[in-house]
């Protein structure tokens, strides 16, 4: 019994600390977007995002070979995002914003008037 609790808590820590690991690479990606931005070639900003990933990946003990191969597709990942989600954020931006505030300003004009307050008795 004590085993089966040992176990399941070690499981639960290792998952734990995995998903932990791999959030940051959600708070790393707006750092990669704004080093394109300001002109850092994607390759250098590529390997600056992987050492904190390459680094949390040995901490949890996985063997080098393994962390070079997860840390690679991670890192592939992000640049994927960066390659292609820059021009989609610039399609949204230039298309997407005009639409919005057409669609918004239409409900504004649209909109039926409130209905008057009841007459007040005393």
């Amino acid at each position: 019994m004590w085993l089966l609790l040992k176990a399941l808590l070690a499981q639960w820590a290792i998952r734990r600390l995995v998903l932990r690991g791999l959030s940051s690479l959600i708070f790393l990606l707006p750092a990669a977007g704004l080093l394109v931005k300001v002109g850092l070639p994607v390759l250098m900003v590529l390997g600056v995002l992987a050492i904190p990933v390459l680094l949390f990946l040995l901490v949890i003990g996985l063997p080098v070979l393994l962390v070079l191969l997860v840390g690679g597709a991670l890192l592939a990942v992000v640049g994927v995002v960066l390659a292609l989600g820059l021009p989609i954020l610039k399609l949204l931006l230039v298309v997407g914003v005009p639409i919005a505030l057409v669609v918004m300003l239409a409900r504004a004009l649209f909109r039926k008037p409130a209905p008057p307050p009841p007459p007040a008795t005393t």
